[in-house]
């Protein structure tokens, strides 16, 4: 059995694409589905434990992907890494800047420290990126890059140095959409909602019940899964998206449109099952996240 994507065999063929945070959560799953359409996947990441993990499954998958260890905050390293992408196979059509992270902590006691370290990780570290896969690649060539940013609408309480560097990202998006468009360059962004995925482990055990409890404000009814955001990664790579250029896709079924006051009536386990809502569960490898098997 393997990944069960929803776009057309070979979608993805002779493409080369990297995908940072390659190793786990959405990262790996995207990796999956770009890989099953046929696309050679770079995976990029910082442990390499984690890389080779998903590499050997996309192996025996049938597909083809290969991996580079590298902190995305260091200029040098990325450089490096990029250029030694395009050495290796000659191109990169496309870019999924999907490496972050976040800690929950209140503005006051978040320390200049600890607000640089998010802000490289979710906003420098994607320029970067995307950045040096424009000069040596993309700039000559075209391509397409999707920055991963989040649920930030309304902005981030209890995680605010991750919603202002999201909301940096948005604008970065912007941004290079207009400047890189003579290139053939398309530039768009994937923001999540509350996405049933590995990177809620990281969160102390005692936020546990309050993770679990998110889902009563979707009006959907349910977290996402890794698959339903994927594909909307992929349709942004893909030929049928040669007209996006400089949007956000939210993937969060509807939860920014919850208002206090507004008595509305969510969906429950009676519509779960329905077509328009159900949920797609296209990734054969996907691993329910610790917080949920409690």
């Amino acid at each position: 059995m393997g990944y069960r994507s929803a776009f057309a065999p070979g979608l993805m063929a002779g493409r080369v694409v990297l995908v940072t945070g390659g190793g786990s959560g959405i990262g790996r799953c995207t990796a999956h589905e770009l890989a099953a359409l046929g696309a050679h996947v770079v995976l990029i990441g910082r442990k390499l434990e984690k890389l080779q993990s998903v590499q050997a499954e996309i192996a025996q998958d049938g597909g083809s992907a290969s991996f580079h260890i590298c902190d995305i905050r260091q200029e040098e390293v990325v450089k490096q890494v990029v250029a030694g992408v395009v050495s290796a196979h000659g191109r990169v059509d496309g870019l999924v800047n999907n490496a972050g992270g976040q800690y929950i902590t209140p503005l006051e006691s978040i320390s200049a420290k600890g607000w640089q370290a998010v802000i490289d990780t979710n906003l420098t570290g994607g320029f970067l990126m995307a950045r040096e896969c424009y000069l040596q690649a993309m700039q000559h060539a075209g391509g397409a890059i999707v920055n991963i940013v989040a649920d930030m609408w309304g902005s981030m309480p209890g995680m605010g140095h991750s919603g202002a560097a999201r909301a940096g990202m948005v604008s970065f998006t912007e941004t290079a959409a207009l400047e890189w468009a003579r290139s053939g360059v398309r530039v768009n962004a994937v923001a999540p909602g509350y996405i049933a995925s590995s990177g809620m482990d990281h969160y102390p055990p005692e936020q546990g019940p309050r993770l679990r409890a998110m889902a009563s404000t979707v009006p959907l009814g349910r977290f996402g899964n890794e698959a339903e955001t994927s594909a909307g990664i992929v349709f942004l790579l893909s030929p049928a998206a040669s007209f996006i250029s400089g949007t956000t896709l939210r993937i969060d079924g509807a939860r920014p449109q919850t208002r206090l006051g507004w008595d509305a009536k969510h969906a429950d386990a009676s519509v779960a099952g329905r077509l328009a809502v159900k949920p797609f569960d296209g990734f054969h490898r996907a691993i329910t996240p610790k917080v949920f098997s409690v």
